[in-house]
């Protein structure tokens, strides 16, 4: 039996998740506001996608009653350096130049706020780019949509489907949602409220 949710408030703009969430059959509604996703320096990547994604949620403790919501947070890093959206085209070829030929680990922090209670976890993600050339990159960047997203590209578009070796972890964690632990989580959750 599928297990019914609590109404679920998405907390993202981005399409990719909103798409995730549809696939899953989740009904849910978006609403966004505005966060400082600044964090200390001190914390570690996976700590990092943490921080942000509960920052999100407590925007939400005040206003929501019997609802879910789900905010995340996605984290690019190499060599243990955190790589951020490109601030223009140059900076998108850096990036994937960077990321070409190499390992990097993609992070999804997810925290999901219910009656002022927070549940957050996180995915890890080893994503390995075979060697790009520079025609390659510039042709992704004239067709994608690099500057939209943390390490400057989309799995799911030309550079990863001709791009990407291997990927040790959730493919849609790398997309932008551990679907997979989500629904997981929605189920913990969903049992623990009926039993209230």
């Amino acid at each position: 039996m599928i297990p019914q949710f609590p109404p679920i408030i998405l907390a993202s703009k981005s399409p990719r998740r909103q798409e995730l969430l549809k696939l899953m059959g989740l009904d849910f509604k978006v609403v966004l506001k505005d966060v400082d996703e600044t964090y200390p320096d001190e914390l570690s990547p996976a700590d990092i996608a943490i921080f942000i994604a509960e920052k999100k949620a407590k925007a939400f403790n005040e206003t929501i009653i019997n609802e879910i919501v789900i905010t995340a947070d996605t984290i690019v890093c190499i060599e243990g350096k955190i790589i951020g959206k490109p601030v223009d085209k140059q900076h998108a070829f850096e990036i994937l130049s960077l990321l070409s030929g190499k390992k990097h680990e993609v992070i999804t922090g997810v925290s999901l706020l219910k009656n002022g209670q927070l549940y957050s976890f996180y995915e890890i993600s080893e994503v390995y780019f075979k060697k790009l050339t520079p025609e390659q990159i510039h042709y992704y960047i004239s067709i994608g949509q690099p500057m939209d997203k943390a390490g400057a590209y989309g799995i799911q578009e030309w550079i990863g489907l001709v791009g990407i070796d291997k990927i040790n972890g959730s493919y849609n964690n790398v997309v932008g949602l551990p679907t997979h632990r989500l629904y997981e989580e929605l189920c913990k959750l969903s049992v623990e409220i009926a039993t209230l």
